[in-house]
């Protein structure tokens, strides 16, 4: 399997009169983040100086080289066959709306007939009626009805992260281990006990607590974690080396047979 969803189904990521270098770079941060590497900026009205932007975007100096800029919205969405606008206001017109999750569910599936994209801008006035006119579809996503602003690089964030979702980012496996160990022998699981229970008895633990007892719970305890054999060494060593301690400072005598 790739080490990321497939890049075809990836959208492009269009940004309208975009005003803070930050709010770009963060934009760029998460597209990046979430496997969108294709960016294209339509009248930005910050700097694209692309030392400051890697600056706040590290590592994405690859996406800052290939970011197109474009004079008018039209030429930026030229050769793409469906494009979902974010908005967060309300529309009186009559127009298709959807949450992220469907959405994305909906942008995954157009990718497969032509390119789509994603049409986000302006951090003070967001997208204007014209530019939503040239939308397939508008997504809006949920929040406190009592202040439903998002910032640009939040909302372009949340969706680009659902997107990587509908594009089968949740099925990469988890890094393994570096240090894979096998399962421990049952006759190392019963040396740790025996380490800790003459530790135990070594710092007078069970002076008012009867050991068989203790070291059922600890068993119990040492059985839910299921600890590999590198563990049970490690808690093994543990054990031991508060017995070594105790018999340097003379607190307690030789192992117990």
């Amino acid at each position: 399997m790739s080490d990321v969803p497939v890049e075809a189904t990836a959208p492009v990521l269009v940004l309208v009169a975009v005003q803070d270098l930050v709010n770009l770079a963060s934009c760029i941060r998460v597209a990046k983040n979430f496997g969108i590497t294709e960016l294209r900026l339509v009248r930005p009205e910050c700097s694209l100086d692309p030392y400051r932007l890697e600056g706040v975007a590290h590592h994405a100096g690859d996406v800052i080289a290939a970011m197109q800029v474009f004079d008018d919205l039209d030429a930026a969405l030229a050769d793409l066959s469906y494009v979902q606008a974010l908005t967060g206001r309300e529309r009186s017109a009559k127009r298709r709306v959807l949450r992220p999750r469907d959405a994305a569910a909906e942008l995954v599936t157009r990718a497969g007939a032509g390119r789509v994209g994603i049409l986000a801008g302006r951090e003070d006035h967001g997208l204007q009626n014209e530019e939503l006119d040239r939308c397939d579809v508008l997504v809006t996503i949920s929040a406190n009805p009592a202040y439903t602003s998002l910032n640009l690089a939040q909302a372009t964030g949340i969706y680009c992260y659902e997107s990587w979702l509908a594009r089968g980012g949740d099925e990469i496996p988890f890094k393994p281990p570096r240090h894979d160990a096998p399962a421990a022998p049952h006759a190392e699981v019963e040396a740790l006990f025996r380490d800790w229970e003459t530790a135990l008895h070594g710092i007078e633990f069970f002076k008012k607590r009867e050991a068989p007892l203790v070291m059922r719970g600890f068993r119990e305890v040492i059985y839910r974690a299921a600890l590999d054999a590198r563990e049970v060494g490690l808690f093994r060593a543990i054990g031991l080396e508060i017995g070594h301690f105790l018999r340097r400072k003379g607190v307690m005598g030789s192992p117990r047979s």
